[in-house]
């Protein structure tokens, strides 16, 4: 990258030129091969996403979330009824496209348009949907529609820094980690160590192609399980340490 500097001479960042506010993320539908994601609402996916939650008989899920676990569904549909319509997070159902059913929730926050920067969070898989190809296709479709169809510049991911799942999971995706920030949230309870994984629009493209070969049919054997894996695929992707 160029060095810049300004009429003092001093160093300066890369000039952004022409920018302007991206987009915030709308409330509409998008579809996938393996899964569909649509704006979170009560009514419509409440009952279907206790269900499924309830085959996590251990509360596994809800250990590194800031919500849950749900005593009954009234529990959890009065939760869902109090964030269908907060636009910041912004949430989503996944729906699993043979069954049509909804199997787990994600959502977009801290929405920065000015400076195009996006999070992906509040990400709860059902065992349903948990080591899936939906599961991985659902994070795909939220990435691609903040890079390819909004112009974001950075996508964030966050978690626990001892949710190694997560972190798995981060790494997977082509996100790189950026550090800890200690001692940045308590949430119930208890102290969180947040760690930092972001892909920038730079990497995006390359990372797009990464998804799109995973997911095409040629990857996919007669039972239609993949040949190669997404790791497989993700120039320079390494599980965290």
């Amino acid at each position: 990258m160029a060095d810049h500097k300004n009429t003092l001479g001093q160093p300066v960042g890369q000039p952004v030129d022409g920018w302007r506010a991206r987009p915030r993320p709308p409330r509409t539908p998008l579809p996938g091969t393996y899964c569909r994601i649509e704006p979170l609402q009560a009514d419509r996916h409440s009952e279907q996403l206790f269900a499924a939650n309830q085959q996590d008989h251990e509360n596994r899920m809800w250990t590194y979330m800031g919500y849950g676990p749900f005593a009954d569904l009234g529990a959890y549909r009065a939760w869902v009824a109090s964030v269908e319509q907060l636009d910041d997070p912004l949430y989503f159902a996944i729906i699993d496209q043979p069954t049509g059913e909804a199997v787990g929730v994600a959502s977009y926050l801290r929405l920065d348009p000015a400076n195009g920067v996006i999070e992906v969070g509040n990400i709860a898989y059902s065992p349903r949907l948990q080591r899936t190809d939906a599961g991985t296709e659902a994070m795909y479709l939220m990435m691609k529609r903040a890079f390819t169809e909004l112009g974001y510049r950075r996508y964030e991911w966050k978690c626990d820094s001892l949710n190694g799942p997560s972190r798995a999971a981060a790494a997977r995706y082509g996100f790189q980690f950026e550090g800890i920030f200690r001692q940045a949230v308590i949430y119930k309870n208890r102290n969180r160590d947040t760690a930092w994984f972001a892909i920038t629009d730079a990497e995006w493209p390359v990372i797009d192609r990464a998804f799109t070969n995973w997911l095409a049919a040629a990857n996919r054997d007669p039972q239609g399980k993949q040949i190669k894996s997404l790791m497989a695929l993700m120039p320079g992707a390494k599980l965290p340490s």
